[in-house]
């Protein structure tokens, strides 16, 4: 086995433990050398610019300082970047790429409870069970009587907005049930939608034909607002959209004004501005269902993240190629 490199993590630190409990350190351990009482949150600190020196990789996660030509400058050894968490557009600048450092995200990672997450709304809202829970503690006796017409998950249309890593998974977790899923991506073509098993639609013929519309596409500056009032004005009458993505690809203004309708629902993990302002309608419309940004990985789950970090730092080790290398090239219209 090579010498294991010097590693530093460079994140907030008490997310530390949550990220690499005792197994997935341990893990870690086998593949670098770090200190885990050590914990850059700030590249100026002298005792982190000292390890700075001589660490060939960083461990990093939420909260981690930018990446800068100074911070660079003193981590002249740096050669890989091994992100635990999602996006690193937070911290990284140009000149990481400029310096041939190797970045690495457990982003896929992430993607998964935000997928299963997605598939439980879905499901749940193909039954109107929130509306029927409220119902139900209102009157405190069924609600109806026999058959309900109109719900169900047989043959709904599902519409996913954006291929994006957690887009991808959905697909996966949607292909058990009895759902007709379509696809809107400007970057996909025929033949790759194809091979993920899904019809590829225009935008506005996904709005127009879905059910469910859920939302996967990056926040980009071409994304903002990307479903306003137009857009929402083609969607179906009961129909349901889900973000789990950024609250900005939503215009909230024009969605508030279809809500007060009734005519959709909205079931929204993030929003714009967010934490929403506390006068905020969304908060009272009983056809916005809100959680306060649980899809990602909590609790339990951000283990996920800190192993697929260990094991890249496993892979570098080796000299394996890394499974989760970020692509400079399309990291502007990634998430």
């Amino acid at each position: 086995m090579p010498e294991r490199p010097q590693a530093l993590f460079a994140m907030t630190a008490q997310n530390v433990p949550h990220i690499f409990p005792p197994e997935v350190l341990a893990r870690l351990c086998e593949y670098v050398e770090i200190d885990p009482t050590l914990v850059a949150e700030d590249f100026t600190d002298p005792r982190v610019r000292e390890a700075l020196a001589r660490t060939e990789v960083l461990v990093t996660g939420w909260g981690c300082p930018v990446l800068d030509a100074a911070a660079l400058d003193a981590a002249p050894k740096l050669r890989a970047v091994l992100h635990a968490a999602g996006s690193v557009k937070g911290f990284t600048t140009p000149e990481v790429w400029r310096r041939g450092i190797v970045v690495s995200s457990a982003a896929a990672a992430n993607a998964l409870p935000v997928a299963e997450y997605t598939l439980a709304m879905i499901l749940l809202a193909g039954k109107d069970v929130f509306a029927f829970r409220d119902l139900l503690r209102t009157r405190r006796a069924f609600p109806y009587g026999g058959i309900v017409p109109g719900i169900g998950n047989f043959h709904r249309r599902v519409g996913i907005v954006g291929a994006s890593r957690i887009g991808r998974r959905l697909l996966e977790l949607l292909r058990p049930y009895d759902l007709s899923a379509g696809l809107a991506d400007p970057y996909v073509d025929e033949a790759e939608a194809a091979r993920l098993g899904v019809p590829l639609l225009p935008l506005d013929e996904l709005l127009r034909t879905s059910d469910i519309v859920t939302v996967h596409a990056p926040q980009t500056p071409e994304t903002r607002h990307l479903l306003g009032a137009r857009e929402l004005a083609l969607m179906p009458d009961g129909s349901v959209l889900i973000n789990t993505a950024r609250g900005s690809l939503v215009d909230h203004d024009a969605l508030i004004e279809e809500l007060r309708t009734g005519r959709l629902t909205a079931i929204l993990d993030v929003t714009d501005p967010e934490p929403l302002p506390a006068d905020s309608p969304l908060f009272d419309l009983p056809n916005a269902f809100l959680t306060p940004h649980l899809a990602g990985s909590q609790g339990n789950e951000l283990a996920r993240l800190g192993l697929t970090a260990a094991e890249e730092a496993g892979r570098l080790l080796t000299g394996d190629g890394l499974l989760y290398a970020i692509d400079h090239s399309v990291l502007e219209r990634a998430a």
